[in-house]
């Protein structure tokens, strides 16, 4: 089938193919998958003008809300959290649509861009897998205990709901819940102004910037990635939304470049993501923490090291 925005041909059957398989393992971990979904596109599809990006957003349109129902129906949405990502990234997806429009539109400088950015993604993650933090008072860390009471529940079929998220405090500079029998808490301001630097950086990239935020909460922050997980996804989802009007309103300034999404292709790679990402939030509960993270890591880092490696030979 030819998709003529992307200008390529290939079989209709392997895009929700492959998306299924990238977000199924990526949704665990917070990321709907298309910061992996955007090389495949670059690199083994050939789709390397502008609206490769837009398309990537609209994949996490379509492909997102599957996941959210399940952080949302087990209690796992920590909304302040939520509601902080979006007003943060937002503006910074907008502002990063036309940095890449008019900064980056050639192929092999927009590669390298990702690298970096991957790199440094993979290499906070990485840092933390390693460092195996646990709390100061020598007790297992949330994830630990959310984790060993996932098996306990499994081996005796109890009919007991899995522990929720229970928010504290919302206010202008704090965001307070308890996870677990354990409380976290973070500077309002300083996620605000963290999401609308990632925002930036997503929007550029074609990702929303739930890619980012994501480890940051996790490695920096220190946050469960089971609570994280959930707002996250929230965050991409409707800053996607935004990119996608506004590189579509976009186009008609640009006319010398393919700047609007392809709706055909986008509309399949959401397809497969729809299922994995419900799939994946569906079984994360029953995937240690630390697995999560190394699959995340990985992947992040491998695709990081080829781009930047092409972008010097």
């Amino acid at each position: 089938m030819y998709f003529p925005i992307a200008d390529i041909t290939i079989n209709p059957f392997l895009p929700p193919l492959v998306a299924f398989v990238i977000s199924f393992f990526t949704s665990m971990g917070g990321v709907s998958g298309a910061f992996l979904l955007l090389p495949f596109q670059v690199s083994i599809l050939g789709f390397t003008s502008p609206a490769v990006s837009a398309t990537n957003q609209l994949f996490n349109v379509v492909a997102i809300p599957s996941g959210i129902y399940r952080y949302i129906k087990e209690g796992r949405m920590v909304w302040p959290l939520t509601w902080v990502v979006i007003v943060g990234t937002l503006p910074g997806v907008l502002i990063g649509g036309l940095v890449r429009v008019r900064y980056l539109p050639d192929p092999r400088n927009f590669k390298m861009f990702v690298g970096l950015v991957l790199l440094y993604i993979g290499a906070r993650l990485l840092k933390d897998i390693l460092a195996a933090k646990r709390g100061a008072d020598g007790k297992p860390s949330a994830e630990e205990q959310f984790s060993k009471l996932v098996r306990e529940f499994r081996a005796s079929q109890s009919s007991e709901p899995l522990p929720v998220v229970k928010v504290r405090e919302f206010t202008a500079t704090t965001i307070s819940y308890d996870f677990y029998g354990r409380n976290f808490t973070v500077n309002t301001v300083f996620v605000t102004t963290l999401s609308f630097a990632v925002g930036i950086v997503g929007g550029v990239y074609g990702i929303g910037g739930g890619a980012i935020v994501a480890p940051f909460f996790i490695s920096i922050l220190g946050l469960p990635v089971y609570t994280v997980a959930g707002a996250a996804l929230m965050g991409t989802f409707v800053t996607s939304v935004a990119g996608v009007i506004f590189y579509q309103a976009l186009a008609p300034f640009y006319p010398e470049m393919a700047i609007a999404p392809d709706w055909l292709l986008g509309l399949l790679f959401g397809l497969g993501g729809f299922g994995g990402m419900y799939c994946g939030a569906r079984f994360q509960k029953f995937m240690p923490a630390r697995i999560i993270k190394w699959i995340l890591a990985a992947s992040i880092l491998i695709t990081a090291a080829k781009y930047i490696i092409l972008f010097f030979s």
